[in-house]
């Protein structure tokens, strides 16, 4: 098959909007479309890379899709990378159209708080009224009810691909203090505490590894039925280089406590080493390590897939949160990390790839459980020159019917946003799996 027929293969895909600008989402671990599937939240840019300070700014809005794409501004914000975006995202479990985003604070030095740079902002984009709340969101519960929130100033430092620059300079962190880590903030009061410190991961089944690095959390996600949390709690002593980088996948209650430890990837670094040439590191080479634990999501209240390694091999695995059984998907088919999200009917899952090292191609697919059948929706190439942190993931994202598929993607030379319709997939599999068991 020329690559040409197998273009001709991959499901219909469209761009979102057409006006001047760039558009993205960020995150694979929202939808983007309200509940009606009129609106499909975005941020607009001037440029479609830069190496972000902290002062450019990013338009936060809704493509209309009953009124030709056209793309409706409501606010602006600095507070937003390339990867996720500013965690914008719709508050389901309130009425109307609310959504919650991140914002720089008017007053950088406000007391009281652990991160006084950063803030959130609760909108209705039916009245235009806005609030203001305390602390920046990272995730926030499907019941809209509360947010756990974490330091973007240490991100900046451990992870810069997902921190928010600081308008003047970085503030200093230490290492694993006990007043930083999880805070959960409520919603309705802005009250917040704090949930768990780095000192308290520390010395959660304390590793030596940990003695003299700095300690961070990311990919922090809440349960379906808002009662979980999980979390990948990271450490490292050369921050500057991600394979230094170690992890843990950690699960516990909404309130902090019943911690469960469901897999821990720490391993001797020989990165560490003197001798060890950094610049000999690719750019995806992070990503393609058989150390690495990344993306875990829910898929209910019991269950998180991840990528990452179980006894000696690293696969996309399913995790039972309760009962700590692992269970392989896709062993031979699935064979590369990605961002991965499950349909509503946990029939199908969702995902991408890395770029190639030799092609820069990105694929984008569905696998099904049932069948272990896999089908690649399409081929995205992205510019090799973009570099780790300005890259351009595609970070598919299902729509509430679970018809269609929106991404990122700079294929095209311009970072925008595509939907992607995989109707006559599922609709396709559907009736046969109707029909088989009718048979």
């Amino acid at each position: 098959m020329t690559s040409a027929d197998k273009a001709s293969n991959y499901s219909p895909i469209r761009r979102v909007g057409s006006d001047a600008g760039h558009h993205f989402f960020g995150y694979y671990n929202k939808t983007t479309w309200d509940r009606d599937g009129r609106n499909i939240l975005a941020l607009r840019v001037p440029m479609a890379t830069a190496d972000l300070t902290g002062k450019e700014a990013a338009e936060v809005g809704y493509f209309d899709l009953d009124d030709g794409d056209r793309f409706e501004v409501v606010d602006r914000v600095t507070t937003w990378n390339w990867q996720m975006g500013n965690q914008l995202q719709w508050l389901d479990g309130e009425p109307g159209r609310k959504i919650i985003y991140n914002i720089r604070a008017e007053n950088p030095h406000r007391e009281n708080v652990p991160f006084p740079e950063f803030q959130s902002r609760i909108r209705d984009l039916d009245t235009g009224e806005t609030r203001d709340l305390p602390l920046p969101v990272y995730v926030v519960a499907p019941n809209s009810e509360y947010a756990l929130c974490i330091n973007y100033s240490r991100l900046m430092i451990t992870h810069k691909t997902i921190g928010y620059a600081a308008a003047d300079k970085e503030p200093p962190v230490a290492n694993a203090p006990v007043d930083d880590g999880i805070f959960r903030m409520d919603l309705r009061t802005g009250e917040f505490k704090l949930l768990m410190s780095f000192d308290d991961l520390k010395n959660l089944d304390h590793r030596v590894s940990m003695d003299k690095a700095i300690h961070w959390c990311s990919h922090l996600e809440i349960s379906t039925d808002s009662k979980r949390f999980l979390l990948l709690h990271r450490w490292t002593e050369r921050v500057e280089d991600e394979t230094c980088f170690l992890h843990r996948l950690i699960t516990a209650d909404a309130d902090g406590g019943n911690i469960r430890l469901l897999e821990c990837s720490d391993h001797p670094l020989p990165q560490l080493e003197d001798s060890f040439d950094p610049n000999a590191v690719g750019t995806f080479d992070y990503e393609k390590s058989e150390y690495q634990i990344s993306h875990p999501l829910w898929v209910d209240e019991d269950r998180i897939v991840v990528w990452g390694p179980h006894d000696g091999e690293i696969h996309y695995q399913l995790y039972n949160d309760k009962t700590g059984a692992v269970e392989t998907i896709g062993p031979g088919v699935l064979t590369e990390n990605g961002h991965m999200t499950f349909s509503k009917d946990g029939r199908w899952l969702l995902s991408d790839t890395y770029p190639d090292d030799q092609t820069n191609e990105r694929l984008l697919f569905l696998y099904e459980l049932a069948t272990g059948e896999r089908h690649d929706l399409g081929s995205f190439y992205t510019s090799p020159d973009l570099g780790k942190h300005n890259r351009c993931d595609l970070h598919p994202r299902w729509s509430r019917d679970g018809r269609e598929v929106c991404i990122d993607s700079i294929h095209d030379g311009e970072r925008q946003m595509y939907v992607v319709d995989i109707s006559d997939i599922v609709d396709d599999e559907v009736g046969a799996s109707t029909r088989r068991a009718a048979e």
